[in-house]
């Protein structure tokens, strides 16, 4: 779906990528498909972070999740996303304060009894929970009688404001996430509110439906509630045909008194409320620029509408169908550039290193390619484009390969326009 982009948040995550750069082994095709896109493509992001934060995270494509690297815990077991680290369930010991915030820590068994009570009447089961000195969330598997159910609730802190914050609760773009309905709108308070019904996968395989409400404070308390029609999110048989809570009783749960006095326990990331030294200047957005970039003889059905200084995408077509374009630029990589320019990368005469890379796109959507040029300056700005043979990251292929050769996509990511973006 998010959420965040530079903005604190931005820097954060960016921080926190790097951070596990080093820490884990990845493949490298994988680092670079999945790590293409950020900030609001994180629309998923709370999903990992209720898994643990971003202790060891990959980057994954517009609008969808941040995974855990391996997806399974020690004994080969599937890991909820309410596992912790240890696959176990964890809680803070109540009555201790947390740094930063002047409320008392709540346990995560709080965080799960006041999820049950909250819930409407029916059964409980596989209670996880983890309390507000670390990445604090709810899970239980609930039965109202017509299936059982996961219903998760994670809290945490995003900047007041910040486009973190507006895009958190923005419904998604459909060129990357597949949903049924999706509303967005403020609350009499002035917080934030979205409900999307969705899939847990972008191309609706396996029949897991996710539906989500992300509600977002005036003052950056953030509340997000996820529910599926199965007893896990992954992995596991659907029970019903739809979630349990309707749109109505999400809203309801989600504004919840209880949750935004629990998230006052989160201890304040002082990054979150820093004052930047410096205000980027900005000499256009990328979206823009990417349009202005696209070959003559292609025709742009459509366009990400941001005035995004990271990302941006068109949809073109040649005649021969839809084909999706994509950009990712990012101001200094510098500490990752051994993990992501390795065999195969080419040295320009600039200093600049590029690889270029052909892969399949989409998992379980059949005959979907991707083609991606990704290239680093000598002062580490990294601008990394991909094309598809499909209108849509997550819808079958409309041609057999994408609109644009490789050497087109390498003549717009190395374009000498994005020096000028800030």
């Amino acid at each position: 779906m998010p959420s965040a982009d530079h903005d604190p948040f931005e820097e954060r995550f960016a921080g926190a990528l790097r951070e596990t750069g080093t820490a884990f082994a990845t493949d490298q095709q994988e680092l670079v498909a999945r790590g293409e896109t950020r900030g609001r493509r994180l629309r998923l992001r709370r999903r990992a972070a209720v898994a643990g934060g971003v202790t060891a995270v990959v980057l994954v494509g517009l609008g969808g999740a941040l995974v855990l690297p391996g997806g399974q815990d020690g004994g080969g077991r599937h890991r909820s996303v309410a596992d912790g680290p240890s696959g176990r369930a964890t809680s803070a010991a109540p009555g201790t304060a947390a740094p930063g915030s002047s409320v008392s820590s709540v346990s995560g068994d709080e965080l799960v009894r006041t999820l049950e009570k909250l819930l409407p009447k029916g059964h409980f089961s596989d209670a996880h929970g983890r309390g507000t000195d670390d990445s604090p969330f709810a899970q239980v598997v609930y039965d109202d009688g017509r299936g059982k159910a996961a219903v998760a609730v994670s809290l945490n802190r995003v900047p007041a404001g910040s486009q973190e914050a507006v895009q958190t609760t923005q419904c998604p773009d459909k060129v990357y996430i597949a949903y049924d309905s999706c509303t967005s709108g403020k609350l009499s308070d002035g917080s934030a509110l979205m409900v999307l019904k969705g899939y847990e996968y972008p191309n609706k395989r396996s029949g897991t439906k996710l539906w989500t409400a992300e509600l977002v404070t005036p003052t950056g308390e953030h509340v997000s509630v996820q529910e599926w029609n199965a007893a896990a999110e992954k992995d596991a048989p659907v029970t019903r045909e739809h979630p349990p809570l309707s749109a109505t009783q999400l809203k309801t749960l989600v504004s919840a008194p209880e949750w935004r006095a629990a998230v006052g326990a989160v201890p304040v990331d002082p990054r979150m409320t820093a004052v930047p030294s410096a205000t980027p200047t900005h000499h256009g957005s990328v979206p823009a620029t990417l349009a202005r970039l696209v070959p003559r003889g292609l025709e742009i059905v459509s366009r990400s509408q941001s005035d995004d200084y990271e990302f941006g995408y068109v949809v073109v077509d040649d005649g021969r169908g839809a084909s999706l374009v994509q950009i990712n630029v990012q101001r200094d990589m510098r500490d990752v550039e051994n993990q992501l320019f390795g065999a195969g990368t080419r040295t320009l005469p600039d200093g600049t290193k590029v690889v270029r890379r052909k892969q399949s796109g989409e998992k379980g959507i059949a005959g979907i390619v991707m083609w991606t040029v990704d290239t680093i300056r000598p002062d580490g700005r990294r601008v990394v484009i991909s094309a598809f043979n499909s209108g849509a990251q997550n819808t079958p292929a409309t041609r057999q390969a994408p609109a644009l050769t490789m050497k087109q996509l390498e003549t717009i990511a190395t374009d000498p326009k994005w020096l000028k973006l800030g």
